[in-house]
């Protein structure tokens, strides 16, 4: 299975800051040695490619520096020449594995997930909406008509409900915390907010029923916003779900793209445990459980 990485590309950032930066590297060496990946650096996203979701006059303000400085605080980092090509390679990456999934079913890229993405601007840690530019470039190209984002991140995808709003060739599913950012939540195609301290039973339900109502809209691609963040460790999740349960989560996810016969370009979102092993380890897994799975379908074993 292909998997894009964009670590090397790194983003500068005060010390002290929340954001766990090194992840992304750690995450990519934990799975260099692991045989079923094919592990490949993307091509920066375009001009042309992020128009398709963002407004020209915000695309030119992150770009040239310019961007206010309550823009600048509401997506949380510092502006430098490395945030706006590592924001870039990013999309680059979800880009390269929507093409490379509908080639062979399943790919991954070890970033992106940046769900909190508006056309006009960035929030949460998110400066362009990875998952809506790939579908959006998916769909103009002509592979795709009709596209699903699955995003089992902790946190709504707020930006990406307002992006696809109305538009009845995507649907949005989000299953998240109902008192967790963004406390102004977006109305997607399907939302399913949990309280605080949710289970892994409570959890799987509402990804069950999520996932339920996912395959009646029949997508041609699914997009799965993967974040390590419902686990009960996370500093910012709130809920409780153990790592097997989010383990049984991706299965469940692999399972759908199976049963309706399409690919699925998996991204990785949020993660915040105060030990970024715990975060690596989640993401690692996730990305290994898609590659074996698509190991066992190009074989032909069992689903």
């Amino acid at each position: 299975m292909k998997a894009f990485y964009c670590d090397q590309f790194v983003l500068p950032l005060p010390e002290g800051h929340r954001f766990p930066m090194e992840k992304y590297a750690r995450l990519r060496a934990d799975l260099e040695t692991y045989s079923n990946l094919d592990l490949q650096v993307p091509a920066a996203a375009t001009d042309a490619q992020l128009l398709r979701v963002h407004d020209a006059d915000y695309l030119q303000r992150v770009v040239d520096g310019s961007l206010e400085r309550d823009d600048v605080r509401r997506i949380g980092f510092p502006w430098s020449p490395e945030l706006v090509e590592r924001s870039r390679r990013s999309v680059g990456g979800t880009l390269a594995a929507v093409d490379a999934a509908l080639e062979d079913g399943f790919a991954a890229n070890l970033a992106g997930g940046t769900h909190h993405a508006f056309p006009g601007h960035g929030e949460g840690f998110c400066v362009f909406n990875d998952v809506a530019v790939a579908a959006r470039n998916a769909q103009a190209g002509g592979r795709v008509e009709r596209v699903a984002v699955v995003d089992l991140d902790v946190h709504q995808g707020n930006g990406t409900a307002a992006i696809f709003a109305g538009d009845p060739s995507v649907f949005t599913l989000s299953v998240h915390g109902a008192a967790n950012y963004p406390f102004r939540k977006e109305e997607g195609d399907l939302d399913i907010a949990l309280p605080d301290g949710a289970s892994d039973e409570t959890y799987l339900e509402a990804v069950d029923h999520g996932l339920g109502v996912t395959a009646r809209f029949r997508p041609e691609l699914i997009l799965y916003v993967a974040g390590a963040d419902p686990y009960v460790g996370d500093r910012l999740g709130r809920l409780s779900v153990s790592e097997e349960g989010l383990a049984e989560r991706d299965h469940r996810v692999w399972r759908l793209a199976e049963s309706l016969g399409v690919p699925v370009a998996v991204v990785m979102s949020g993660g915040y445990a105060p030990e970024i092993d715990d975060i690596v380890r989640i993401h690692a897994h996730t990305v290994r459980s898609a590659a074996r799975r698509a190991e066992m379908v190009r074989v032909g074993g069992p689903g």
